[in-house]
């Protein structure tokens, strides 16, 4: 059995944005990364849908500490997981993760100020700190409703995080099920080999062109040397999409104008706009989707695609019926309807022996859970990259780190809140609400509230006081017999 300091539980943008931190700033831990996957990308590896790329500017997704260095702001899933799996390589960091090693339970034992991990492939390792960068959603498994019906159709039914490598989808009728990031992704990306594509959806969706270049970017490129170049961008991106994030919970129905507005310049349809692309709550009461260069209502302006307003009735042979009594004619029907969320990637967290249930539980600092010691999550921002509060999350747990180390203590545990009832993401998204319960709350103070805003964090969270609603123990007993991983 293996013994390290630390444990990262991941090998996507997170993790590998966390082992980078943990190298340069604390050399001497010994650490290791436990990956379900057998390769490096997390969410980058695991999605292969016709188009998949980034919903945000690879200026602020990609980590502060290595340029993006490609043309395209927002880039495809490929060149995400390859600018991923170059990160790992150049630091080291690919010989410390362990592939293959889905984690199941974690145990502390308070006796022996360490974490005992179990993984599904029989694998035991034990830690000082535990750090869970798996992000929030299933992997294996997304959010499919029970369609009636579902027997009869005599097409294929697909979902999006397990999309078949021999899918073609040339001259077919293809219905997309959704408007979120990922079906507003898949609908151009098919529309061009396709008969013609349609999104089917429940509710619109706001939806905002953004430019595949950054003119800025390229500009700073030609001038500056490309970490300037890469700080410039970034600097320009955080500062404009926080901006209009407030703007938006400021003066909702001028954004709401404005987003409208410029669907119909695309697409030159006021009553189309009206009807499909006028959603029913403000702007970034859910989350705002992008598309590049407006390649959506491109393919919708071209004939190629098309959006439908209903609700499903049920699955019929030739298609899909709507409540309306129209009947979707389909060969492909893609059912982009959300993730299934899972807090600390879906492991059975215990204290000596105890379960404990994160829900109810409260979030400190949006990174820890009250009452449970040593134990650190990654989350990133609803409303700006996940790397902008991942990163910062890396920071402030190897200050932490830094906090036990000098002051020869072994144990930081956060204390419980006055109260903590607000949820800890903020949307009122259906994949979010239906998982509420399974996630921590949040409180109504400091260091109990999570704030949507980076700019604040960015200030505030390297001064943060690590000892505040916070207990700190020393070891009680020496650490059993495990092979020290150097």
């Amino acid at each position: 059995m293996s013994d390290f300091d630390v444990v990262i539980i991941g090998a996507g943008l997170s993790g590998i944005g966390a082992a980078w931190r943990l190298q340069k700033q604390r050399p001497g831990d010994t650490y290791a990364i436990l990956e379900a996957r057998d390769a490096i990308g997390g969410t980058w590896d695991l999605f292969r849908y016709p188009g998949v790329r980034s919903d945000s500017d690879m200026f602020t997704l990609s980590y502060p500490f290595r340029p993006w260095r490609e043309p395209e702001s927002m880039a495809s899933g490929d060149k995400i997981r390859r600018y991923i799996q170059d990160t790992a390589d150049e630091a080291g960091i690919t010989r410390h993760i362990r592939f293959g090693t889905r984690v199941v339970s974690a145990d502390w034992s308070s006796a022996e100020a360490r974490w005992t991990l179990r993984a599904e492939n029989g694998e035991v390792c034990t830690a000082r700190f535990l750090y869970a960068c798996a992000g929030y959603y299933s992997y294996t498994e997304g959010y499919q409703p029970d369609f009636p019906g579902l027997d009869e159709f005599r097409g294929k039914l697909v979902h999006p995080q397990f999309w078949p490598a021999d899918l073609d989808h040339t001259g077919r009728r293809v219905v997309v099920i959704g408007s979120g990031a990922t079906a507003v992704t898949l609908v151009p990306a098919m529309a061009a080999e396709a008969e013609h594509v349609t999104m089917l959806q429940r509710s619109p969706t706001y939806i905002a062109p953004l430019p595949s270049r950054d003119v800025i970017a390229d500009l700073a490129r030609r001038v500056l040397p490309p970490n300037a170049a890469n700080r410039v961008a970034r600097a320009k991106n955080i500062l404009l999409s926080q901006l209009f994030y407030q703007l938006a919970r400021k003066r909702p129905k001028q954004v709401r104008r404005f987003l409208q507005g410029t669907a119909d310049r695309f697409l030159k349809n006021p009553g189309y706009v009206e009807e499909h692309f006028n959603p029913h709550y403000e702007p970034w009461d859910q989350r705002l989707c992008v598309i590049p260069d407006g390649d959506l209502f491109h393919s919708i302006a071209s004939g190629r695609a098309s959006v439908v307003t209903d609700r499903v009735d049920a699955f019929v042979p030739e298609g899909i019926r709507l409540e309306s009594g129209r009947v979707l004619e389909a060969d492909i029907v893609v059912s982009a309807t959300g993730l299934s969320l899972l807090p600390v990637g879906g492991i059975r967290i215990s204290l000596d022996g105890t379960p404990i249930e994160i829900g109810q539980q409260a979030t400190y600092r949006g990174l820890m859970l009250s009452g449970v010691p040593n134990l650190a999550y990654c989350i990133g921002y609803v409303n700006a990259s996940w790397t902008l509060r991942a990163d910062l999350s890396h920071r402030y747990v190897l200050k932490l780190l830094g906090h036990l180390e000098r002051n020869g203590l072994a144990v930081a545990t956060p204390t419980q809140p006055s109260s903590a009832g607000r949820p800890l993401l903020d949307l009122s998204s259906g994949y979010v609400q239906r998982a509420l319960d399974a996630f921590p709350r949040q409180g109504d103070r400091d260091p109990w509230l999570v704030r949507q805003n980076y700019l604040r964090d960015v200030v505030s969270t390297p001064r943060a006081d690590v000892t505040r609603d916070m207990t700190f123990a020393r070891r009680t007993a020496p650490v059993p017999d495990t092979e020290v991983v150097r």
